[in-house]
């Protein structure tokens, strides 16, 4: 009789765990949903003098944000011009310090990538960082900025004055990401479910 017992109360106490457990994770993702939904409702504003980590890339006080609408050459990544190699994407780095040094920043935004990176559009001394990339021929259009894509292919500008594969192409031989753009509601999900237990790990660029 006295085991009888025992074995109830272990059922009743291995319910109660299931129901609270499941009653939590449902808080979280209850939470995780709203935040998510709120990240791509509220605008969010930056400003500030952001160093440039790749062509692509800014870090306003170790928060890193993307560039929305274009697609740079990876820090690492090299091009062929005259029949050489060279550092395009080193240089495209270079290129976005060279328009960070004009002044603050100021930098829009309301959906993340995968990364959980705000994507934004930039502002420095009236010009559009964003836009000045692609035109200038350090980036390649993704989803925006095709008259300056076009526009530097004629003047044959930046990496267009030689032969380079696709940035996503080029991650992707290596085992990266080839897709860009805003998260899928699942990966907005999961950063919010990272951002609320503290498991947000900052991963770099794709």
């Amino acid at each position: 009789m006295a085991r009888l017992h025992r074995n109830r109360r272990k059922k009743r106490s291995a319910a109660r765990w299931l129901v609270e457990f499941t009653g939590t994770f449902a808080l979280f993702l209850g939470v995780a949903i709203a935040a998510a939904i709120l990240d791509e409702r509220s605008m969010q504003d930056l400003s500030g003098m952001p160093r440039a980590a790749d062509g692509d890339t800014l870090v306003f006080d170790g928060r890193r944000v993307r560039l929305a609408g274009i697609d740079a050459p990876e820090l690492h990544q090299t091009c062929r011009r005259s029949g050489a190699d060279y550092p395009c994407g080193r240089q495209a780095r270079l290129f976005l310090a060279g328009l960070l040094e004009d002044g603050e920043t100021e930098c829009m935004g309301n959906e993340e990538d995968r990364y959980g990176r705000l994507l934004v559009r930039c502002i420095c001394a009236n010009t559009d960082v964003n836009a000045a990339m692609v035109r200038a021929g350090w980036a390649v259009a993704y989803g925006g900025y095709d008259s300056e894509e076009a526009a530097a292919r004629r003047e044959e500008a930046g990496i267009w004055s030689g032969s380079f594969v696709q940035p996503d192409a080029w991650r992707a031989s290596r085992g990266g990401l080839a897709e860009l753009g805003p998260a899928g509601m699942t990966d907005r999900l999961l950063n919010r479910m990272k951002d609320i237990l503290g498991y947000r790990t900052g991963k770099d660029n794709p």
